[in-house]
């Protein structure tokens, strides 16, 4: 994980970015900014064929890392030139040796992430710091960018450690299961840290977006200042910004879109076509707009699904992800997807079967799988040995078609 430390106004910002371990971050005056991430375990049945709990304990982390590197090149190029943002960016990072050398002396001495994002310079304003409370200190804006399983743990160590007026946003793709059903991640956050949360959700593939490549992102916010400002901090010529303020829809997007991708990439690998593969997309998208009415305590407006968190994201995703890349693998060659993952992945783990569970357990509770065949398949094809070759009939008999 990585922090950054910057300043708005004179306020900072941290950025955390995900280790093989959990970790956190914070923001102060020109606005300091960090980004966090943690350890949080998921219930998962014993059965899972794609990804067991040890496994998921400690592998889930490096497919952030990426990305958290790619934030933190725009951050880190955005704080030196704003004013109102404190220049140093302090990044949180788990130590790591890489070719004999640590992860965070690379990082401070080269400005690369050669182990997570070989290729792309950091701006020397980014600071690698291995101490999380260090990297989070005195920051007033906390960027969170870790796997969902591993928030819980994060938070709790860093709740006495922060800011009480810092604000925080999340890049995390997932959802929780709460007493009362669904928890979003950034619930976790707001209730365990007591800061106001917003969300950042979009099609943006790491790679593409340190490549500097135009794309498209979505700020959800509950408080539309916050979101201004964050918007300030995190966009450039090429990540353009649009802000809305439905933050849950946002964040539940970014969750949902990963098993729709899975759905797709067992089309892919069943040669099931073009024609097809666009059903599963736009069945996919209906599960996603219907969860969320069912679900979201604030608004949910079809207008939003349009933005760059929605349809973009889902295409994205359907067609260049890594959940559709391994779920085809797996329709294609029966291998697990432990060992697709370590084969293809480098043992990154998929966020969409899990995330599949965790709608499952909800759904299941309201009585309400007959009303999602989509989600419901992936979820019984990844952990219930359904033969993924019956994926079909959850198009077939879709209550769209009633």
């Amino acid at each position: 994980m990585y922090f950054w430390q910057m300043s708005y106004g004179s306020h900072t910002a941290a950025l955390i970015k995900p280790p093989p371990h959990p970790q956190q971050g914070t923001w102060k005056k020109r606005r300091r900014v960090s980004s966090s991430g943690g350890i949080r375990v998921g219930d998962v049945e014993p059965q899972d064929r794609f990804i067991s709990r040890e496994e998921r304990d400690s592998k889930n982390l490096p497919g952030l890392h990426k990305k958290g590197s790619a934030i933190a090149k725009i951050v880190g190029s955005n704080a030196a030139k704003l004013d109102k943002f404190d220049t140093t960016v302090n990044m949180w990072v788990f130590e790591e040796v890489v070719a004999g050398q640590k992860l965070t002396e690379i990082i401070n001495t080269q400005h690369e992430n050669s182990k997570y994002l070989p290729g792309h310079k950091l701006p020397p304003n980014v600071v690698a710091v291995p101490d999380l409370l260090k990297a989070s200190a005195d920051a007033d804006i906390l960027i969170f960018v870790v796997p969902h399983q591993f928030i819980g743990k994060l938070c709790e160590q860093m709740k006495e450690h922060i800011k009480k007026e810092a604000i925080g946003i999340s890049l995390i793709k997932g959802v929780d299961e709460g007493p009362d059903g669904l928890k979003l991640i950034s619930d976790i956050i707001r209730e365990q840290l007591g800061i106001e949360m917003s969300v950042l959700m979009g099609a943006n593939i790491a790679n593409e977006v340190a490549e500097e490549k135009f794309c498209e992102t979505t700020i959800g916010c509950k408080n539309l200042e916050h979101g201004q400002i964050l918007k300030e901090l995190m966009q450039t010529p090429n990540f353009r910004i649009t802000v809305v303020q439905e933050a849950d829809t946002v964040e539940l997007c970014g969750a949902l879109k990963n098993v729709v991708a899975v759905g797709a990439g067992f089309c892919d690998g069943l040669g099931f076509g073009d024609n097809t593969k666009a059903a599963v997309i736009r069945l996919g998208l209906m599960e996603m707009i219907a969860f969320a009415k069912l679900f979201c305590k604030g608004p949910v407006t079809s207008s939003t699904f349009l933005e760059s968190c929605g349809i973009a994201d889902l295409i994205t995703t359907c067609y260049g992800g890594r959940n559709r890349k391994v779920a085809e693998a797996f329709a294609k060659t029966g291998k697990s997807i432990e060992q697709l993952e370590n084969e293809m992945l480098n043992g990154q783990k998929l966020q969409g079967p899990q995330t599949s569970a965790e709608l499952h357990h909800i759904l299941k509770h309201r009585n309400l799988t007959d009303k999602f065949p989509l989600f419901t398949a992936v979820y019984e094809i990844c952990y219930k040995n359904k033969p993924v070759s019956e994926f079909i009939t959850c198009l077939q008999d879709h209550p769209e078609h009633l």
